[in-house]
C-alpha cells in the first residue's frame, strides 16, 4: 500500500466533510471544494479522520490511494487556511494594480495586460511590484500564478520579468568578442 495513502487526514474543527459514491465535498471557512471520488479508492470518515484504502489489489488502486489522500489533504488545508502565491515584478516601469477581480499589469508592452480572476480567487497588490494570489483550491492558485508569470517570464540576461517570490533566476554572461 502507498506510504502516503496509509496516513490519515485530520479534519480540523469547523470543516465539514461529505462523502458520497461519486464525489467528496469539503466545506470550511474559506469556501467549499468538491472533487470526484475515484472508484479505485475507498474513503472513510472515522472520528474526525479521513482514511484511504485501495478498493482492490491492483497497482493502480494502490497509487490512486496516495494520490487521493494528497488531493483531499490539500482540499482540507485549503478550506481551513487557504493557499497563496507571491509574485514579484522586476524591471524599470513594471507595476501591477488589483482592481476588484481584475489584475492590471504594465510590464513593458505598449498596452496594459488585464487578467480576470476566476471565482474563488482573490488578488492583492501590497506594493506596485508585488502580487499576492489567494484562494482555497491549490491547483487553481498555482495555475493562475503560472498564467500571470507567463505574460513576461524572467529573461536570462538582465532578470527582468515576473517571477515567483522565492524563484532564483540565473543570469547568463553576455557574449564576448
Amino acid at each position: 500500500m502507498s506510504r502516503v495513502g496509509k496516513m490519515p487526514v485530520a479534519v480540523p474543527q469547523g470543516v465539514d466533510v461529505a462523502i458520497t459514491a461519486t464525489q467528496i465535498s469539503i466545506k470550511g471557512a474559506m469556501g467549499t471544494l468538491v472533487r470526484a471520488a475515484n472508484p479505485l479508492v475507498a474513503v472513510k470518515n472515522e472520528a474526525g479522520q479521513l482514511t484511504f484504502a485501495p478498493a482492490n489489489a491492483s497497482t493502480e488502486a494502490d497509487a490512486m490511494s496516495g494520490t487521493m489522500r494528497a488531493l483531499v489533504a490539500n482540499m482540507v488545508n485549503g478550506v481551513s487556511k487557504g493557499f497563496e502565491k507571491k509574485l514579484t515584478l522586476v524591471g524599470v516601469g513594471y507595476r501591477a494594480q488589483a482592481q476588484g477581480q481584475k489584475l492590471n499589469l504594465q510590464i513593458g508592452y505598449s498596452h496594459p495586460v488585464v487578467k480576470d480572476m476566476p471565482v474563488g480567487i482573490k488578488v492583492e497588490t501590497p506594493s506596485q511590484t508585488e502580487i499576492l494570489i489567494k484562494g482555497a483550491d491549490r491547483q487553481v492558485v498555482g495555475q493562475i500564478a503560472a498564467e500571470v508569470r507567463a505574460f513576461r517570464p524572467p529573461e536570462p540576461y538582465k532578470g527582468k520579468g515576473i517571477r515567483y517570490a522565492n524563484e532564483k533566476v540565473s543570469i547568463k554572461e553576455t557574449k564576448k568578442k
